[in-house]
């Protein structure tokens, strides 16, 4: 049956087989954690030690037992004669009940012994037709209502698990457990899994706002630092510049032509050996004299990383016998077949951590880089089986979600190191809490399709509510492009469109090679694939995204006041429309427009021949940029052609200068 034992802060329950903590975890935020263990683990993997919560209290005896923090109630009713352990979350102002866990089965069955002290664990709760979730970090597919859905939790390219996720009906569930596993929203339940775990942990937080729960998350997680201003302008990448030569060719053409640029990205394969972190020399001869043109040009320089490494590199006896690479179970450590078998860093090693930073500070920080794209961030070993990886955090089984945290810290603190204050990393996967160690996390390698234009849509919006503020795509897509058909010139123009109004705006794509493609270098590894500058896409084209990214210069002071909003309270740039107007129902259905901000209401088109569609404005007075017309609240249809972008501003705002009006 169990016994319950309230103290003044906290509620302690304990049966056979069972036991459970629940206490205050900052303020108007309770943790709950239970094992079949015999202890609860201390363990907060990446969450941040919170603030004092002082306005708690606890009630009750051993059947049934209240504890109040702030906004939010929990209640734990033990049973009296019934062999129950319910547990009921309400909103302490208001008496609603926000969420019940529910039994499905004895309560034995939510703990599934894999090995040791760990176990397949499962919380589960009554399920909710009426509410709306959203969260879950970045899943390429059409639903940003998480409602509905099962999602595995795990990190793969297009796919970065943040176990968060925020309801309509005012409360925040963060799932603490970098074990991979899945979330069920269905109609008979929401269920959490974890694969294999000492423990259940989870938080859950009430606010008064959809603004109050983020601001909460990010005082569990982390804020993201003060952004370099440079960043917030126009990146010009593509898969790949061969040559130094290429790369500066490119630079002094965005100069020539008078277009704003502010970086340009080094890709992969400019290394000598996977592994080695160090330019080619036979194609990068003077990195030091290249960066100083860049920076003299007003260009920041980015240099992909990978992770990964092989035999044949000058690092790898080193790494390799003093346990800085992830193996499988069985010591071998093939697991990722890209010329030739790769192995992957281990980040969750501070030994790790300190190795590759100072190569890379040898290599690229001290000949002029100090930015980096931080990719197969998943990391993408294969095959996908986390239960035979093991790293420095333990089995994969247990921990594998860690990695692109640990991976992000190590860039961003060996930076610190070096006094470098404000810092940005491109990273193709993110988890709880990255948002501290200053990334932008892109979408993966998406088509270059409509399709993928209007998911990068949702992916943004639910990236942000997870913490991830600097989030951008490729514009364009990256793969299967082709630059010289209707359909990619098309997309092309109306993913600029929807970059000019993304945290950050970066070009890049792997784009197919014409028939008369010629190869600058035929015998280089990885050869590039055709053009990818704004004058690469037709003569209709070029005036358009020229005109773009000298919008985005002109917006430059807003986003800045923006990215100071967010480093403070946590506010998204990329905003869901019911985040400022969170009493009108409408807003709660709507993924396909969003608000830049809190002055910018931007509905992209991401279909292949529309000019024509429907946006929703709030309550207020808008102001349509194309035309200078005013629009008050309620549904309006808009006409866009492919020069034309639709954006509203609010009346009397400030960044309307930016627009010309």
């Amino acid at each position: 049956m169990g016994t319950i034992h309230v103290m003044p802060n906290a509620i302690y329950f304990e049966r056979r087989d069972e036991i459970a903590l629940i206490e205050p975890y900052g303020p108007n935020c309770i943790r709950f954690r239970s094992t079949r263990n015999r202890v609860i683990s201390q363990e907060n993997w990446t969450l941040l030690e919170p603030h004092k919560a002082t306005d708690v209290s606890t009630s009750g005896d051993s059947y049934r037992a209240k504890l109040r923090n702030g906004l939010v109630e929990v209640e734990v009713n033990a049973g009296d004669g019934w062999p129950i352990f319910e547990v009921t979350y309400s909103n302490a102002q208001t008496g609603k009940t926000l969420l019940r866990s529910k039994e499905e089965g004895d309560y034995v069955t939510r703990y599934d012994h894999v090995a040791g002290d760990l176990y397949t664990v499962k919380a589960i709760f009554e399920s909710n037709e009426k509410e709306h979730l959203y969260g879950l970090g970045q899943e390429q597919q059409d639903y940003f209502d998480r409602k509905g859905c099962a999602i595995e939790l795990c990190h793969r390219n297009t796919k970065s698990t943040i176990p968060v996720l925020y309801s309509s009906l005012g409360y925040g569930f963060l799932w603490n457990n970098p074990a991979p596993g899945r979330c069920e929203t269905t109609k008979n339940h929401t269920l959490w899994c974890a694969e294999q775990s000492y423990q259940i942990d989870y938080l859950f937080f009430v606010g008064e706002t959809p603004a109050d729960l983020i601001h909460t998350y990010c005082e569990l997680t982390g804020y993201s630092p003060r952004i370099p201003e440079w960043a917030l302008g126009f990146w010009q990448c593509k898969l790949r510049y061969e040559s130094q030569e290429d790369l500066l060719e490119v630079a002094r053409e965005y100069k020539r032509r008078g277009i704003p640029i502010d970086a340009i990205v080094i890709d992969y394969f400019h290394w000598t050996q996977q592994g080695e972190w160090k330019f080619d020399p036979t194609y990068w001869p003077d990195p030091d004299a290249m960066c100083e043109e860049l920076r003299e040009m007003g260009i920041e320089p980015v240099v992909s990383i990978w992770p990964t490494i092989n035999p044949a590199s000058e690092n790898y006896q080193k790494m390799s016998e003093s346990n800085m690479l992830i193996t499988n179970e069985n010591g071998q450590y093939g697991m990722f077949e890209f010329y030739g078998q790769q192995a992957f860093f281990d980040p969750t090693n501070p030994e790790t951590r300190t190795f590759v930073w100072e190569r890379v500070k040898e290599n690229y920080y001290q000949k002029g880089i100090r930015t980096f794209w931080l990719d197969e961030a998943e990391p993408e070993f294969r095959p996908q089986q986390y239960k035979n990886m093991r790293m420095y955090a333990g089995n994969g089984g247990q921990t594998a979600l860690l990695y692109p945290f640990y991976y992000a810290k190590l860039f961003y603190e060996g930076l610190q190191k070096e006094g470098e204050k404000e810092t940005i990393a491109l990273t193709r996967a993110a988890y709880i809490g990255s948002q501290r160690f200053a990334v932008s996390v892109w979408n993966g390698d998406i088509p270059s399709t409509f399709e993928a234009l209007r998911q990068s849509i949702v992916s943004g919006l639910s990236m942000g509510l997870c913490g991830i503020a600097w989030w951008n795509s490729d514009i364009g897509g990256f793969h299967s492009g082709e630059i010289e058909s209707e359909y990619f010139q098309e997309l092309i123009v109306r993913w600029f469109q929807f970059g000019v109004f993304c945290p950050i705006m970066r070009l890049h794509g792997s784009r197919k090679r014409p028939a008369n493609f010629v190869h600058r270098h035929p015998d280089i590894i990885e050869p590039s694939g055709a053009d990818n500058e704004i004058w690469s896409f037709g003569e209709r084209n070029y005036p358009i995204l020229k005109q773009l990214i000298e919008l985005r210069e002109r917006l430059r002071p807003y986003l800045v006041t923006l990215m100071e909003e967010n480093c403070k309270t946590g506010a998204p740039v990329m905003r869901p429309m019911f985040y400022e107007y969170p009493e009108d129902e409408n807003c709660y259905s709507l993924q396909d427009q969003y608000l830049f901000g809190s002055d910018i209401l931007v509905a992209p088109i991401y279909c292949q021949g529309q000019t024509m569609r429907k946006v929703y404005l709030p309550q207020g007075s808008w102001i349509l940029t194309k035309d200078g017309s005013k629009h008050s609240g309620g549904w309006v249809e808009v006409h866009a052609t492919i020069e034309e972008y639709i954006a509203f501003v609010k009346e009397n705002s400030t960044v309307l200068e930016a627009f010309g009006r």
